[in-house]
């Protein structure tokens, strides 16, 4: 038990990106703030999104075959309460923010205007998320900003447990 405490407190120091990833299959959408993510491939491009197997993002990327990944900007706190802090389950959180329809009505949020959709080759369980390979197709990039980082994002309280 030492060993996973102690490793828990060694992450908890690590302050990586985090990001909103969408999906929509079936005439759902959902959408939910990750920290678990990175490129884990050049050629070919690859990124790996893991979503927590309680939400129902979750749920709704079992039947999508494409994802998008937003890059959070540092000021969009609101946004990444919206989708880290809210559950799907019980609020939809569209009808909260702004956003339009992407490639395969992948919901695409306006104030994060940094982001690229991936079709999902590859469906990996790490425990208690599952890794989602996604192969980009499509991508936007407005300009160069900060993003919202670990520290940041664990004031907020989760929709769900992780």
């Amino acid at each position: 038990m030492a060993v996973e405490q102690t490793f828990q407190r060694l992450v908890a120091q690590l302050d990586y990106p985090m990001f909103i990833a969408t999906v929509a299959a079936g005439g759902g959408r959902a959408g939910c703030l990750i920290g678990f993510a990175t490129q884990c491939s050049i050629h070919p491009p690859r990124f790996l999104a893991g979503i927590s197997n309680k939400n129902r993002t979750y749920r709704v990327a079992q039947g999508a075959g494409s994802m998008a990944v937003h890059l959070v900007p540092e000021d969009a706190t609101e946004l990444a309460e919206l989708f880290g802090g809210e559950t799907g389950d019980e609020v939809d959180k569209f009808e909260r923010c702004a956003w339009r329809p992407g490639p395969g009505d992948v919901p695409l949020l306006d104030d994060c205007p940094n982001r690229f959709v991936g079709r999902i080759v590859e469906r990996v369980g790490f425990g208690d998320h599952v890794g989602m390979v996604l192969e980009p197709f499509y991508a936007d990039e407005d300009e160069a900003s900060g993003q919202l980082g670990f520290h940041r994002a664990k004031r907020i309280d989760p929709g769900h447990e992780a």
